[in-house]
């Protein structure tokens, strides 16, 4: 199986996340796509990271009904920070008959020097691009207007977040991030 791995700390999974990985299955030959949520990245700072579990029981019941994504804990299990190319080194172990490729966003890729071991991810895998903010894609993905601080911003002023974040995980959004 070619299958995408579509990391992130989903804090929380979105519309967008979705429409970007239905993108990528529709324009790529793959089989399926994993939301990889990551317990930390170690580029970023995470002062209000949703607990691990909680992030990925909201990806795991937005993607309940979706055809060929799931939600996929699989980072949870080692070691911490979350190193792409630690992570892909397991799998490969792991399930040695499937390939895997990355789905990133351009901002991504336009610092993906930064990377732990870049040069042999690149090697090992392909990589699948989407547009974010001012930086192109491999993929045609119209920009969405949607971000999961967007999202936390909203429930904690109260406002709705309909049309953001798949109904069947509004109350949880809801509830968590108040």
């Amino acid at each position: 199986m070619r299958i995408a791995i579509f990391g992130g700390s989903f804090n929380p999974i979105h519309n967008g996340h979705i429409a970007l990985a239905q993108a990528a299955l529709a324009q790529c030959p793959l089989d399926e796509v994993w939301l990889m949520v990551s317990p930390q990245n170690p580029l970023k700072q995470h002062a209000d990271l949703l607990d691990d579990r909680l992030r990925f029981e909201m990806a795991q019941q937005a993607m309940e009904h979706v055809e060929g994504i799931k939600a996929c804990d699989y980072e949870f299990r080692l070691p911490k920070p979350s190193y792409t190319w630690n992570t892909l080194q397991h799998l490969a172990k792991d399930f040695p008959n499937n390939r895997f490729l990355l789905l990133i966003g351009g901002d991504n890729w336009a610092h993906f020097q930064r990377w732990r071991h870049w040069q042999d991810i690149l090697w090992h895998h392909d990589i699948i691009v989407y547009p974010r903010d001012q930086y192109a894609g491999t993929i045609d993905v119209p920009l969405l207007d949607v971000s999961s601080t967007q999202i936390r911003q909203r429930v904690k002023a109260g406002e709705s977040i309909q049309g953001l974040v798949p109904d069947s995980i509004v109350p949880l959004v809801n509830q968590y991030y108040r």
